[in-house]
């Protein structure tokens, strides 16, 4: 039989659900990988062994016939912005901290952890992130940052950047993340995986920051389109609570998706969820951070953006440009809710004195902010998602660069300031928009958007050194999982551009083709 760690996450569950693999003997073999590759990686921040494999032989011990999870003894873990009984929180601060005890260990799990657990997942610990899920990057102060496989000079991307290097690396099937402003988009583009935003109110949410304007929500972030299909399946699960929705992105008429995962497979043997039409797919590298900041696209990006544009029309879809231009008001109405999170933080005055100086900044700020203008700000983001909604309409999906630039070097953003100095923080977050000037928007809007690989390259100009993956970003109309996760497959089936990497520790984790 193919070895546990070359199957894909349905694979691997599909073996776990006919019995050819044991869920003790699936979770200790990915514990062994974790302490084989993560010691140059800092994916994870904690591993529980004893728990995971206690977990993972009450699931074998379970009588024939038993009622067993759709993710029954799948091998997962969760971000440290998460509460997983038993385990420490440290949200990536230093100012949760205990000195000389380290995080507080929670008393109970979150309503992600219990649906994961719920569906039979086994949770082998805690990821990196960066302080609070506030960055683009999982750089911190309490432990060492996420490092991308692909470069591990590079970083992994934030917020679920620990997640994101762990599939990537072989260490995990496949992880969910929550995505606030790009949290799962950009970690999944930096290493070369599928990510998927969810349409706002598809999943039940309650994140573990404040979410004055209703831009997070859970995803996967994954190798296929079916192992991101199969979580999403999960996430979408009605029983843990409220979700965050609104009225204007629920389709007319639309009815309850029976199954992502099925939706994907039907997808490959032609039945795909837009009929025969060819889809209509608009262009834009148009950001709405071009009004304050200098966005520019990569020779990478753009060359990632052309192979897209290239296999979409080979696919049989019109692919043309799209006129869009976005309201001069919104960096400063995202910058406004966006920094709100810090300023909701529970912290004491000893503790805040141990945030970065990105977090101290954005405190700050939010500490002087009324409520008054705090409401403008969502009113502002409001207006502007009509916006967004109505002119992306004219499309079937909107088409942009994943990312701006290839993988930023460890310690990029704050480069030439002290990480724990607030006079750095408007670097810190200038850069942030410019790598990643596509993303928080689609929060804001509410849409559905998913990141997925289109070629391996260099950096311009380099003829030798690691080589990474770059892609595109896909944003559909309201509720269009389905048809994000079928264009996926299709692309997929394409394989990517470009030369692959030799090391197979890093090819575990890419997709078929790559």
């Amino acid at each position: 039989m193919t070895g546990i760690g070359d199957l894909t996450a349905v694979q691997l569950r599909d073996a776990l659900a006919r019995g050819e693999l044991g869920a003790a003997e699936t979770t200790a073999f990915f514990l062994a990988r974790i302490e084989e590759r993560d010691a140059g990686l800092g994916a994870f921040v904690h591993v529980a062994p004893e728990p995971a494999l206690e977990r993972a032989r009450i699931l074998d011990a379970l009588p024939a016939g038993a009622p067993r999870g759709p993710l029954h003894g799948l091998p997962l873990a969760v971000k440290d912005l998460h509460d997983v009984a038993g385990m420490p929180t440290g949200y990536g601060s230093a100012a949760v901290t205990v000195p000389g005890s380290g995080a507080p260990i929670a008393p109970g799990d979150d309503d992600l952890v219990a649906v994961l657990g719920a569906a039979g997942a086994v949770c082998l610990g805690k990821t990196q992130v960066p302080e609070f899920g506030l960055n683009c990057y999982s750089e911190n102060l309490v432990a060492p940052p996420a490092r991308n496989p692909h470069d591990p000079a590079a970083g992994a991307g934030g917020s679920s950047g620990g997640q994101a290097a762990a599939v990537a690396a072989g260490m995990l099937p496949v992880a969910p993340g929550s995505d606030g402003g790009g949290s799962v988009r950009i970690p999944a583009a930096a290493c070369g995986l599928v990510g998927l935003k969810p349409n706002r109110g598809r999943v039940p949410t309650a994140d573990a920051q404040s979410d004055a304007a209703q831009l997070v929500v859970n995803g996967p972030i994954a190798r296929t389109a079916e192992d991101a299909a199969l979580l999403l399946d999960v996430l979408c699960a009605p029983a843990h609570g409220p979700a965050h929705g609104n009225v204007v992105h629920r389709a007319v008429g639309a009815v309850p998706q029976p199954s992502f995962l099925e939706g994907v497979r039907a997808a490959r043997r032609g039945h795909l969820p837009w009929g025969e039409r060819p889809l209509r797919i608009g262009v834009s590298t148009a950001s709405p951070f071009d009004a304050v900041y200098d966005i520019e696209v990569s020779p990478e990006a753009r060359a990632a953006l052309d192979e897209g544009i290239t296999r979409l029309r080979a696919l049989g879809h019109e692919v043309g440009e799209a006129s869009i231009a976005y309201d001069v008001e919104y960096p400063g109405a995202f910058f406004d809710v966006w920094t709100t999170s810090m300023g909701t933080a529970p912290l004491d005055h000893e503790q805040a004195r141990r945030l970065t100086g990105l977090a101290a900044a954005f405190r700050e700020r939010a500490l002087r902010r009324s409520a008054v203008e705090l409401a403008q700000a969502v009113s502002t983001l409001r207006r502007i998602e009509r916006d967004v909604v109505r002119h992306y309409g004219a499309w079937d999906m909107v088409l942009t660069p994943a990312l701006a630039m290839t993988p930023r070097p460890l310690g990029w953003y704050w480069a030439g300031h002290d990480p724990e100095d607030p006079a750095g923080a408007d670097q810190d977050y200038m850069r942030q928009c410019q790598y990643t000037p596509w993303t928080s928007l689609v929060n804001v809007a509410g849409l559905p958007a998913v990141t997925v690989p289109t070629l391996w390259t260099r950096a311009a100009g380099v003829d030798a050194g690691p080589v990474v993956p770059m892609g595109v970003q896909l944003i559909g109309r309201p509720s269009a999982e389905a048809q994000l996760l079928a264009v996926v497959a299709q692309l997929e089936d394409q394989g990517l551009a470009g030369t692959r990497p030799p090391s197979r520790a890093v090819a575990d984790g890419m997709p078929p083709g790559g």
